[in-house]
């Protein structure tokens, strides 16, 4: 459901576009693929010069190369429009010392860390983030996951926690809350 139409008229100025698409490789890897751009409606005048409307103010993409168990195999990171051309796009090698990282829970924290301020490009990190929660989605029905352990997506979400009617109904062995036949306390 889209959200209720605004009660004021509006011109849009700016438009950001998040794409993250997920491949299984034939060598049995898979491929994570984000792609960021930003787009004014309007002729922006930028320190480096003018960026007309439509023309991406920002384009950014990553690529992690990822096996079953979620550890970062190949990484890479372009920039194909900034607003300091020349410079923004310079930053992208580095993006290769994700190769080795597990993108289980800490991950996200660890980019963070690692290519803070001046050591990364805020567009790159932030779209990262979204490749790592897309690669969740991508290997979801291609891994399996002893019944004995805890189902990793409990407990990650609202809807999902372990005390929430959710897992009673579908997770009962996880659920944490109270059950209807116990006594009341």
């Amino acid at each position: 459901m889209p959200l209720t139409p605004s009660t004021a008229p509006r011109e849009r100025l700016h438009t950001r576009n998040v794409e993250v698409r997920g491949y299984r490789r034939a060598d049995g890897l898979f491929d994570i693929e984000g792609h960021l751009r930003d787009v004014k409606s309007h002729d922006l005048t930028l320190t480096a010069g003018i960026r007309k409307a439509g023309e991406p103010v920002h384009e950014m993409w990553v690529r992690l190369t990822i096996n079953k168990r979620l550890n970062i195999v190949d990484a890479e990171a372009q920039t194909d429009a900034g607003p300091y051309p020349g410079n923004c796009e310079v930053i992208t090698p580095d993006y290769k010392q994700l190769v080795g990282l597990s993108l289980l829970p800490g991950f996200t924290t660890k980019v963070r860390e690692m290519f803070r301020g001046a050591r990364g490009c805020t567009h790159i990190t932030e779209l990262i983030g979204s490749v790592a929660t897309a690669a969740y989605q991508t290997l979801a029905g291609e891994v399996t996951q002893p019944e004995s352990m805890k189902p990793f997506q409990l407990d990650k979400c609202h809807a999902l926690m372990s005390d929430g009617p959710v897992v009673a109904q579908y997770y009962a062995r996880w659920y944490t809350g109270r059950r209807e036949d116990d006594p009341a306390i």
